[in-house]
């Protein structure tokens, strides 16, 4: 059986590697061994923080919308529970964009979820 050798396959790998860590700060872009680790460190982050942010935004607009709630005399609880006992579905991403820029369509909201409220 005749010998294989890899050094095709070998360099076209590694050359992957090192280009996916240009830009990184000394060895971590030239040498092969610390790119590869940085490489597979930024891709395990990446992977974990595309999940993280979803969930700090949605704290974020939580906090907006407790914040604009609280200006017309609710907290976020009774004012999400008074728009849903009002059938009114709006997602928390709209709210804390009307809490920012539409401030008057927000209170009017409030009124809303206060009426259905006991």
């Amino acid at each position: 059986m005749p010998r294989t050798k890899h050094g095709v396959p070998s360099k076209s790998r590694k050359k992957k590697i090192l280009k996916r860590a240009k830009g990184y700060f000394g060895s971590r872009h030239t040498l092969y061994r610390p790119a590869r680790e940085a490489v597979n460190r930024a891709l395990i982050y990446s992977y974990r923080d595309r999940r993280a942010r979803k969930r700090d935004f949605r704290k974020l607009w939580i906090a907006r919308i407790n914040a604009a709630a609280r200006l017309n005399g609710m907290s976020y609880n009774r004012f999400i529970d008074g728009l849903k006992k009002s059938n009114v579905d709006i997602n928390r991403k709209v709210l804390a964009e009307l809490a920012i820029n539409d401030a008057a369509g927000f209170s009017r909201l409030a009124e809303i979820a206060k009426e259905s409220l006991p």
